[in-house]
């Protein structure tokens, strides 16, 4: 049987190693003047010591069986899918509000309030990201 946080601590370091090496490709910089690569292996590090840490605890804690949520794969899945149509059609807004809605149905209950709490935070972080860090993004 295989341990749910084991597989777990496997897929995130996996990924992180993915991105880190990928990450090496590009100049790194320093921290007064990054170059592209830098962000992408801080990240991918922070994200193999959190898999690593995952892994070394699944070897103290009870073992807990594997299985895949298949329906919450394919809300998920559903939700970008919304998100990726109503960015194109509409607005990053829109988008955003009928992804966390989709994506809510995979949680074990279903509250508009954190719909909307959320939905407000990742629109937040949307303008912050056009606003203060200039990227190109049409959210309003």
């Amino acid at each position: 049987m295989a341990n749910q946080n084991a597989v777990r601590g496997a897929v995130i370091s996996g990924i992180a190693l993915c991105f880190g090496l990928t990450a090496l490709r590009y100049p790194i910089g320093s921290f007064a003047h990054a170059g592209a690569g830098l962000f992408p292996l801080l990240v991918s590090t922070l994200l193999l010591l959190i898999g690593l840490v995952t892994l070394v605890k699944s070897r103290f804690e009870p073992a807990k069986p594997f299985s895949f949520a298949w329906r919450n794969i394919g809300i998920i899945l559903l939700g970008l899918f919304v998100f990726v149509v109503a960015a194109k059609v509409a607005s990053i807004v829109l988008g955003i509000v009928l992804l966390v809605m989709v994506s809510s149905l995979a949680a074990t209950s279903y509250s508009w309030k954190r719909v909307l709490a959320v939905s407000v935070a990742l629109i937040a972080v949307a303008l912050a990201f056009q606003k203060v860090l200039g990227l190109n993004l049409q959210v309003i």
